[in-house]
């Protein structure tokens, strides 16, 4: 059989869309909007016989917007698996990535994160999820909320949006939303902004003498079918710029007489209901991993995140996947901004590749890492300059699936 890695051609795409469908044994049909140019397939004897492809996206880093490739759309017909082409194909494209200079960092959402993680990829932050009754939305203290909010129709998508960009400014992992990638309805392989929900309800909005400083976006469906009185409300998606604006809309919240159950999902893991609320047991908070990401080229990575502290740092990199990352390197953070270069120092920190993206991410602390064991400290005294540099205003988290 020969093995041929390569985008598919635009008279190949509905194959492709079989292919995934297939390899996900996905019931719903759907067709991606993908630009052939953003896939990377195998074929073998000139049949597709495992999908790849990368939206160019654009992601928050500490306050900084940078590209990432958003690699999606991965699977391998069953009369394929356990041959190794995703290997190849992901070699390939890194391999791709670091010769054109545009996406230092891949991103993705697993099925299986055991897959990706013999690849280098790291959880790179965590989703939370909420199901409570609007009956316990009851909090210890009567705060005074002086905004209103207001429902708002299909034609504030721009509003919403300027809040959105607001929100996320200083945060890191969250997407800057782009509509083009809209699927056909069921789909879920999409960076959509107002990704389909059962029955949307309501989009409303917070204001505080006319500022928006928030809103929801939310749908309701009967848990059972025919009960009027046992209602369930999905949000799709909450942002608040105020503590008021938060406590306004959870206020709204419990104002639902007819909903029995809520439920809101992804929730980021530093969201601070739990902090807020009387009986905070009664969200049945679950955890999973959220987002994976991979540096595929240090040298450009390392310095598009601000950092919180000044100071050089040595560490020594382990990537056999990436040769061009491996080895020792310098990094020198201040006010002026950030320098990267090799080094023959001797490193005060050994990691693998996976490791130092979730530190990039902001997902763990190098101290955190080093009791682990997720990287070796030979300078324990530099440990908490690496803390102090590494930290992030918030934890990281996509709101966003793709």
């Amino acid at each position: 059989m020969s093995l041929e890695i390569r985008p598919i051609r635009p008279d190949e795409l509905e194959e492709f869309n079989r292919v995934v469908k297939t390899a996900f044994a996905s019931p719903d049909e759907f067709t991606v909007k993908m630009a052939p140019e953003w896939t990377l397939c195998a074929f073998v004897d000139g049949r597709i016989a495992t999908t790849y492809a990368a939206w160019p996206l654009t992601m928050q880093l500490t306050g900084t917007s940078i590209p990432v490739a958003g690699v999606t759309m991965i699977g391998t017909l069953p009369v394929y698996r356990r041959r190794g082409y995703l290997r190849k194909i992901t070699e390939t494209h890194f391999k791709m990535l670091y010769e054109r200079g545009e996406q230092a960092i891949a991103a993705l959402f697993a099925s299986m994160v055991a897959v990706y993680q013999r690849y280098g990829y790291a959880v790179v932050s965590t989703r939370n999820a909420y199901t409570i009754d609007p009956r316990h939305l009851v909090f210890p203290d009567d705060r005074t909320i002086t905004g209103d909010l207001q429902e708002v129709g299909d034609s504030e998508h721009g509003l919403l949006l300027e809040i959105y960009y607001r929100f996320i400014a200083q945060r890191t992992g969250y997407l800057h939303r782009n509509e083009a990638m809209e699927v056909a309805p069921g789909a879920q392989f999409t960076v959509l902004f107002f990704r389909p929900v059962p029955n949307v309800v309501a989009k409303v909005v917070y204001r505080e003498a006319g500022e928006p400083l928030g809103y929801v976006i939310y749908g309701v469906d009967n848990l059972k079918p025919g009960t009027p009185m046992g209602q369930r409300l999905m949000i799709r998606d909450l942002v608040w710029l105020t503590a008021s604006a938060y406590r306004a809309i959870w206020n709204y919240f419990a104002n639902m007489d007819l909903v029995r159950e809520i439920t809101w999902a992804p929730v980021p893991p530093d969201d601070p209901l739990r902090h807020l609320l009387l009986e905070p047991r009664q969200l049945n908070i679950t955890s999973g991993e959220g987002l994976l990401a991979r540096i595929v080229n240090v040298e450009q990575a390392l310095p598009l995140r601000s950092y919180a502290a000044e100071g050089a740092f040595t560490f020594e990199v382990v990537d056999e996947l990436c040769p061009w990352n491996q080895g020792r390197w310098k990094i020198e953070t201040s006010a002026a901004g950030t320098d990267i270069r090799r080094t023959k120092e001797a490193p005060q920190l050994v990691m693998p590749i996976s490791t130092l993206s979730m530190l990039l991410f902001g997902q763990i602390s190098p101290s955190e890492a080093a009791r682990m064991a997720r990287l070796d400290a030979l300078d324990d005294g530099s440990l908490p300059l690496w803390d102090r540099a590494m930290m992030t205003a918030h934890r990281p988290f996509c709101a966003d699936g793709f």
